[in-house]
């Protein structure tokens, strides 16, 4: 048995629900990240600072919305949870108590949308080089913010 459950497995107490169909919100990937982690197993539970170096990707023509970005110690990653199911209303976490989906930070959940604080290990034209993300190879870039901490002070002009 593997140790993280299939798309479709509840766990005892999980209730899913049928989720209405999906209807367009304008959403645009404008990125892709690319992490050392292939399945949910591998995957973190949450960033670490002292984690690897994952790579973001910057699909045209989007790469010039980087600009300043070097300037900057943290910033927020948006990402969509590609592989996520969306039907959960109550889970049951390996970890911890039975509870509904918006009392927890499982990917699972109805806009399976995931956000990250990280540190800015870099920038190498298109792509952003960070420390501290928890999501999938391959997962989709939804949006970057700025995180809340200034300026890095020996940023170059």
């Amino acid at each position: 048995m593997s140790e993280m459950p299939g798309l479709s497995d509840i766990r005892p107490n999980e209730v899913a629900v049928a989720a209405p169909a999906p209807t367009d919100a304008g959403l645009v990937f404008i990125g892709r990240i690319r992490t050392p982690w292939a399945t949910r197993a591998e995957c973190p539970k949450r960033g670490d600072p002292e984690g690897p170096v994952c790579r973001i990707e910057i699909f045209e023509p989007w790469g010039a919305a980087l600009e300043g970005v070097s300037e900057l110690e943290r910033i927020e990653v948006f990402y969509w949870l590609h592989e996520a199911r969306r039907d959960l209303v109550i889970q049951s976490p390996g970890h911890g108590p039975t509870r509904g989906t918006f009392a927890l930070r499982s990917p699972v959940r109805p806009n399976p949308i995931g956000v990250s604080g990280v540190a800015i290990a870099g920038v190498e034209g298109s792509a952003l080089l960070v420390r501290g993300l928890d999501c999938l190879d391959g997962t989709p870039l939804i949006d970057l913010k700025p995180g809340r901490c200034p300026p890095r002070t020996d940023a170059a002009d």
